[in-house]
């Protein structure tokens, strides 16, 4: 923890990342943050305690740089920074879509540059931060990136070709339950319970789901049947969900996803 890292483009994503750095020990010595407005800056300066600077400046001073900013700002951030980056480098980004090529092929030659697509369950130290390395990284740099993104939930390292699947299975993945939530809390309206309950018993069902999904170690169809009596009132749902082709619009709504990431990388969309 003695290098420095700064975060360029310090949203929710690149804040949750700070703050999650700070939490696991890393010296706020040794953070930079960059953001556009001066408002936000001084708000990052009273918050953590943390130095904000330029993007120029941060590509100068920092070891590593978390590139946290929307897809279609990397381009007009690369040429910002390539001046100023040393070929020795870390960087990381943590745009959806983005591939480790576009930005090789943007900064010096040899700059190790590793792909990170997060999940917004970072905020609460939950997230699932899948890490791919490009044609200049090394072990290390894994090692390091998964290092600060451990601080906000798990990691996981694939071949860059899964990237696009992994951000339509994870880095979306939340959307899909907190849309299941908001359907299964209209449902339980219309069975005559109060919005605040029909709420909180979904809620909390998704997380003692959750949970037991985590710790049993069981496939989540042993699970299921554990709850599935012959006859009763889970099974008769059950017929409903495959009758109205719930499976079949999972899997269409994942590739629709993964897509969309491969037309965000190839900047077709």
């Amino acid at each position: 923890m003695t290098q420095t890292v700064a975060v360029l483009g310090t949203g929710k994503i690149g804040e949750a990342l700070l703050s999650g750095m700070i939490r696991a020990g890393w010296p706020t010595a040794h953070l930079l943050v960059t953001t556009r407005r001066a408002d936000r800056a001084e708000e990052l300066r009273a918050r953590y305690g943390v130095e904000t600077v330029t993007n120029a400046e941060a590509a100068e001073r920092a070891d590593t740089l978390i590139l946290a900013v929307k897809p279609q700002d990397m381009g007009r951030l690369l040429d910002e920074l390539a001046p100023h980056v040393a070929p020795d480098r870390l960087v990381i980004s943590a745009a959806a879509g983005i591939t480790t090529t576009f930005i090789e092929e943007r900064l010096p030659a040899g700059t190790p540059v590793v792909r990170v697509m997060p999940n917004t369950p970072v905020l609460v130290d939950e997230g699932m931060s899948v890490i791919s390395a490009g044609g200049h990284a090394t072990g290390d740099h894994l090692a390091h990136t998964e290092e600060i993104f451990g601080g906000v939930g798990k990691t996981l390292r694939v071949p860059e070709s899964q990237q696009d699947a992994a951000t339509a299975l994870s880095g979306s993945g939340p959307a899909y339950f907190y849309f299941l939530v908001e359907a299964m809390t209209d449902a339980g309206i219309l069975l005559g319970l109060p919005r605040a309950q029909a709420h909180d018993l979904i809620v909390q069902a998704a997380i003692g789901a959750a949970v037991m999904l985590r710790d049993s170690g069981e496939h989540p169809v042993k699970l299921r049947e554990a709850v599935t009596s012959p006859a009763g009132t889970t099974i008769s749902a059950i017929r409903e969900l495959e009758n109205h082709g719930v499976r079949a619009a999972l899997i269409a709504a994942l590739e629709a996803a993964r897509d969309r990431s491969r037309e965000l990388a190839t900047g077709t969309g």
